[in-house]
């Protein structure tokens, strides 16, 4: 890990959100914050990997009180520095733990996040985290997407998703142990900077078990925010768990 904001460095927060620019469309952004306030009602939220604020932000401009936990310094300070920064809170550790106070009626998880944390036990602790931030009726959403196993033919481990003149970018899968990895190969002044970030794949049913675990139980699952229905066909999913009321 290069230093104690993870993977998520002064080096990647400083051109997060450029390189990430896709993902901050109101095309991308709108469907989700409007899910998500739609299941936050009158409730609070809170963020697991909050980042730069992409979803925050716009959520805590619909009226909804957001509070984030993320490991990176510097991802946050950003957010703490744009306009409306000021109004979401942020608490610095580990998503799969730390607990912050009150009671939550939505907690998130998005952009493939969920695959940060790199060991089952892992991920397990983080659903019975949301699920002891949630109030009863309250829900977890994760966004993440299926493991694209079916694009490797036998004996390959690596899938390419993107090449061009300026570098390249490919997955690697370990198909025994579900971790994975994915590597960038940036051209810099005619010279190759490397970079590399792990994750663990997970499946939707894998999931649902994990929910199961924590005591929720499933909700909806769409392909995304925009509510199309999964099928077998769908490269990613949104899915809803929801504490039983009391």
């Amino acid at each position: 890990m290069p230093d104690e904001d993870g993977y998520f460095g002064e080096t990647v927060a400083a051109r997060y959100d450029e390189s990430a620019a896709d993902m901050f469309t109101p095309d991308a952004v709108d469907p989700a914050v409007d899910l998500l306030a739609g299941l936050a009602g009158d409730g609070r939220a809170l963020e697991f990997g909050i980042g730069t604020g992409r979803l925050a932000l716009p959520l805590a401009d619909r009226g909804v009180p957001v509070h984030g936990i993320d490991m990176s310094r510097a991802m946050t300070s950003r957010l703490s520095a744009k306009p409306g920064g000021d109004a979401v809170g942020v608490t610095i550790g580990d998503f799969a733990t730390t607990r912050v106070p009150g009671t939550f009626a939505v907690a998130y998880l998005v952009f493939n996040t969920i695959n940060n944390l790199t060991t089952q036990d892992a991920q397990v602790d983080c659903f019975r985290n949301a699920a002891a931030h949630l109030e009863p009726g309250g829900c977890f959403v994760i966004e993440v997407g299926v493991p694209e196993l079916r694009l490797l033919p036998p004996g390959q481990t690596a899938v390419p998703f993107r090449v061009g003149p300026a570098g390249w970018a490919f997955d690697t899968y370990d198909t025994a142990t579900q971790a994975m990895s994915s590597n960038y190969v940036t051209l810099v002044d005619g010279r190759p900077e490397y970079a590399y970030c792990p994750f663990r794949y997970v499946w939707p049913s894998e999931l649902d078990l994990m929910a199961r675990l924590a005591g929720l139980r499933p909700r909806d699952r769409w392909e995304g925010w925009t509510r199309k229905p999964f099928t077998h066909e769908s490269r990613g999913h949104v899915s809803v768990w929801e504490k039983p009321a009391a």
